[in-house]
């Protein structure tokens, strides 16, 4: 399968991918990003954890933390996690999207995209609910409606990437690929 974030795939060539083999091939990074989002939402990997896990680390590669400045530190590492994680969560949504929608037939190259966009901003963002949701009920986990706004920014600034990487400035012409190569290929 050609990298969907460089064009588009036809129609007729996604007739050929009923099976399940393309969808686990399409989502399974979704459930993976998911998977990964939900080992990392116990109690395992609370505050407290992580920061007798990374302080040494950290104090490895830069030196000695004064307590003040370790739970500041360590607080801002923590939530450029959240940013970045649920940025990568986002991404995957993206591409599962992108190929998805692909597959309904003609459909004009921006809506495509704007649609899968949206899709996979607002797909994060349940995603990120769901988690926060989930950690209030554990002991040492606090779950906060400013945590879904980071995890939903990490995926908007990761579909903006894309747009700006990958969409800005090409021609629709270079994402015509109805006699291109065939969808899996």
């Amino acid at each position: 399968m050609a990298p969907v974030f460089f064009y588009k795939p036809s129609a007729r060539a996604n007739e050929d991918v009923t099976n399940w083999h393309w969808w686990l091939w399409v989502w399974l990074p979704v459930v993976i990003a998911i998977s990964v989002i939900c080992i990392e939402s116990t109690t395992t990997f609370s505050a407290l954890n992580t920061s007798s896990i990374l302080r040494p680390i950290m104090e490895r590669l830069f030196g000695v933390f004064a307590d003040a400045n370790w739970e500041s530190f360590h607080h801002y590492l923590r939530k450029t996690g959240h940013f970045v994680g649920y940025g990568t969560v986002g991404f995957t949504f993206l591409r599962a999207w992108l190929h998805t929608l692909a597959r309904r037939g003609r459909m004009a190259l921006l809506s495509w995209r704007i649609e899968s966009s949206i899709l996979a901003i607002f797909s994060t963002a349940i995603v990120a609910s769901a988690d926060e949701f989930h950690q209030t009920f554990l002991p040492g986990r606090t779950g906060t409606p400013v945590d879904v706004m980071l995890d939903t920014a990490g995926a908007c600034t990761m579909c903006l990437l894309v747009w700006l990487l990958c969409w800005v400035g090409r021609s629709p012409q270079e994402f015509d690929m109805s006699d291109g190569p065939e969808f899996g290929s």
